[in-house]
């Protein structure tokens, strides 16, 4: 790894310009410029980072468009790198809080080297007995979404039926593996033979379906719920979101963790179902996991010990090099991943668990 102060290439994937649909391999680029390993003469607390890991994750797509709420989400800016979560190893530091040696995840630029200047969410990495890419997936920002969705969002209770679509996704595995530790009967669906023979296999689902193979949702959920859904944790939208609403339980809870079957449509598909939700008293809650990056200390205290234990499977999907990037990025939205989509971008050498 190259020294503090030393002038070097410094490789980026760029984004080339603002999409409608799905996004293309063409719309990143990838280039380099050089960049001097350390932090800019009146660049106060700015942390310069070398990237280990880089994070694919649907919302991506969302800063990808221009006709974004900016209250929301800030757009990917044209020619200049697209943005995510990463793991990487302070070079140099003028922030108290981090040094350098320091690992580190949060928000990075997608490039071999980051300077840090805004650090929401920026966190330095405690424990490293585990694989520090496990933070940019189950103990960063899609296990916290998957944790905080489910205990508070969900408010669950030992023997509930329990939904999950895109459950084999970096989030999907998650939350069915925490109902299953509560004691509910979980149900999840995905779209190969493949993802679903994980979910049974691998984390322990009691059942799992392809909803591509499934002519009516209604009746597939029907058929593995016929007493209703207690808890549905939502990533899919639209046609799924539909047919789930009629088999909610009364007093029924809905996580809406996100939509990616609308991400990618000019016009996104209408819910015809919404008046169950009047009759079946069913509680529909969206929520974004920046509001519990407070609580990140109570979530590591609760997961790192489940996976020192080995109670929580984890699978990762995993792409080496950065000029592979967009490939992986695009892939995510055609479910070409199975389990938790990563870049390597270096890596370096720990001591952890097997």
């Amino acid at each position: 790894m190259a020294g503090s102060g030393e002038t070097v290439s410094n490789k980026h994937v760029l984004f080339k310009n603002y999409v409608s649909g799905f996004p293309k391999e063409s719309d990143m680029y990838v280039a380099t410029t050089p960049t001097e390993l350390k932090v800019p003469d009146g660049c106060s607390n700015g942390v310069l980072v070398k990237n280990l890991y880089l994070s694919c994750d649907p919302y991506m797509i969302v800063l990808m468009r221009k006709s974004i709420d900016p209250r929301t989400f800030t757009s990917y800016t044209p020619g200049s790198p697209i943005r995510g979560y990463g793991v990487g190893k302070v070079l140099d530091s003028r922030h108290p809080g981090f040094k350098e040696g320091d690992f580190v995840w949060g928000t990075v630029g997608w490039e071999e080297y980051s300077l840090i200047t805004s650090f929401q969410p920026f966190f330095k990495i405690q424990d490293t007995d585990v694989p520090l890419s496990y933070y940019t997936g189950i103990l960063g920002m899609p296990g916290m979404t998957a944790y905080f969705g489910f205990y508070q969002v969900c408010s669950p209770k030992k023997g509930e039926r329990v939904y999950i679509s895109a459950a084999s996704g970096a989030v999907g595995q998650l939350v069915g593996q925490f109902a299953k530790l509560m004691g509910c009967y979980v149900v999840g669906s995905a779209g190969s033979k493949e993802k679903v023979d994980l979910l049974k296999n691998k984390f322990g689902f009691d059942e799992a379906f392809n909803y591509k193979e499934e002519p009516d949702l209604n009746v597939a959920l029907g058929r593995y719920f016929p007493e209703g859904i207690d808890i549905y944790f939502e990533n899919v939208g639209g046609k799924m979101l539909d047919a789930v609403l009629p088999n909610m339980r009364s007093r029924g809870r809905i996580a809406v963790c996100g939509m990616i079957s609308q991400y990618n449509l000019d016009k996104p598909e209408g819910v015809f179902n919404l008046m169950t939700v009047v009759y079946k008293r069913v509680r529909i809650e969206g929520f974004v996991v920046t509001d519990y990056y407070d609580q990140y200390p109570k979530f590591l205290d609760f997961v790192l010990p489940c996976i020192r234990e080995g109670k929580i499977k984890y699978m990762e999907d995993v792409s080496e090099g950065l000029e592979n990037g967009p490939a992986a990025l695009v892939g995510l939205f055609s479910g070409q991943n199975v389990g938790k989509k990563l870049v390597v971008v270096a890596r370096v050498s720990l001591n952890v668990l097997a």
